[in-house]
């Protein structure tokens, strides 16, 4: 006889959501995936996020068709009662079959291999530069071209985190480090970690460490009821010098994205001196980042004043600040929540928290695939290459199923992320019930 299906309701299935009780269902079927979290090569964060729920949809986003071999050890021996699957999705998995049996997703173009010599060059003509030439004007242009160098690396440190650029996982890895953690001083295991949280929780504010940036920025006032981080795990504080801070960020938005690689450098060394597990060696990102911080420094020492190594820092910083200011652009102006991510609605989540910048076919090295940020979040293994020939599927979709596809020019999303930022500001300066205030908000605040 054959044996009978055990079903379980999707209110059973939700209480299996915490670490120690890990559970998702995937097409219907249910997997206990508990003990395995802490191995994920996503982090365990991407899995507790999306615990007690259906995730065929996430799934199917970031896993090729192998992956679904390794499933069957986990697989629980029971079924999700009344499982149906919408339209938006039925339509949605129908289009990745499309694109895997056509290939896509392995045809990668000759994009890293360009992106790499042009990084080789820049780098050494801002080195030679620096140690060769006698021109100050020239010396200043070579930190600019390192600002240049350090974007087209993040490029290749984003690629490569979502799909296997090299011919090997283990030169990939090996790419990662060189590119992200040597030469740039960005830890690649912290990277992961963020983006993976960032992709599977788009713009929820809680949850989504990519719209987490107090004191310096709030994009919602709902930041100023000081929700919790569940991915720094503390409370986003917003105090008398948060609120000052966030009064005036459309003003400071620009030039605290030039200084904005600070915090990635701190960020990459914490995540490594702290117990979080990473899907990467901790020893060998601590290698590369040593690497990075001996020979940045000794570069700028070369040059022959303090002026010129100041000048030297600011431009290189600067420069880059332009990335900072691209990752903020396709998601800061877009529609956000509060609470966790829903399997149930993956489509749309990612289409409303969105925005793609037009731009011309040969400008796409200047955003890095950024442009088509619907595309890349809604198939984020697809290689750079392929966003712009999958884009007319991807809008036809959203047009068929009633959702947005928002698309705007480079200078209009600067000025949709800028009105976002005031909005907020104003709101905070509104507020019925303020916080104490500190001295230096009375000093700017006084009038009469």
């Amino acid at each position: 006889m054959a044996e009978t299906k055990r079903y379980i309701t999707k209110e059973e299935l939700e209480k299996h959501n915490t670490a120690g009780d890990l559970w998702i269902s995937i097409q219907g079927k249910i997997y206990n995936v508990t003990y395995w979290a802490n191995d994920h090569p996503g982090g365990q964060l991407p899995l507790l996020s999306l615990a007690g729920q259906d995730v065929t949809d996430a799934f199917i986003a970031y896993h090729p068709g192998t992956a679904w071999k390794y499933l069957d050890k986990f697989f629980t021996g029971l079924y999700l009662k009344d499982y149906t699957v919408s339209e938006v999705s039925e339509d949605f998995r129908k289009l990745a079959a499309e694109f895997s049996k056509s290939g896509l997703f392995e045809k990668k173009g000759h994009v890293v291999f360009v992106t790499l010599c042009l990084i080789v060059l820049m780098f050494c003509f801002s080195v030679y530069g620096v140690l060769c030439s006698d021109s100050r004007s020239v010396r200043l242009v070579c930190g600019g071209l390192m600002g240049l160098m350090w974007i087209q690396s993040g490029w290749i440190g984003h690629d490569s985190g979502h799909y296997q650029v090299m011919s090997s996982r283990g030169f990939n890895c090996l790419v990662q480090i060189l590119s992200g953690n040597c030469l740039a001083g960005v830890g690649i295991g912290w990277w992961k970690c963020n983006h993976n949280a960032h992709h599977i929780a788009c713009n929820s504010l809680d949850y989504d460490p990519d719209l987490q940036h107090m004191p310096f920025f709030a994009v919602s006032s709902k930041f100023f009821s000081s929700i919790t981080s569940c991915f720094y795990d503390r409370k986003l504080n917003f105090d008398s010098v948060s609120r000052f801070l966030v009064s005036y960020q459309h003003w400071t938005f620009y030039p605290v994205m030039c200084l904005a690689r600070i915090n990635l450098f701190a960020q990459s060394f914490l995540i490594l001196l702290s117990k979080r597990k990473l899907a990467t060696n901790k020893g060998l990102e601590f290698l590369g980042l040593v690497v990075f911080w001996t020979w940045y420094p000794l570069l700028v020492s070369c040059l022959p004043s303090w002026g010129e190594r100041i000048m030297f820092v600011v431009a290189s910083f600067s420069v880059t600040g332009i990335q900072h200011v691209q990752f903020c652009l396709n998601h800061f102006s877009s529609s956000v929540y509060v609470g966790p991510p829903s399997g149930n609605n993956w489509f749309e989540k990612q289409t409303e928290g969105t925005l793609n910048i037009s731009c011309s076919p040969w400008m796409d090295w200047f955003h890095g695939g950024l442009q088509f940020q619907v595309e890349h979040h809604l198939f984020p293994r697809l290689p750079r290459c392929q966003l712009r020939r999958v884009s007319p599927f991807i809008r036809e979709l959203c047009k068929k199923h009633n959702l947005p596809y928002n698309v705007v020019s480079f200078w209009k999303a600067n000025a949709m992320t800028l009105e976002t930022l005031r909005t907020a500001a104003l709101q905070a300066r509104d507020l019925t019930n303020p916080v104490p205030k500190n001295l230096v908000w009375e000093a700017v605040n006084t009038h009469g």
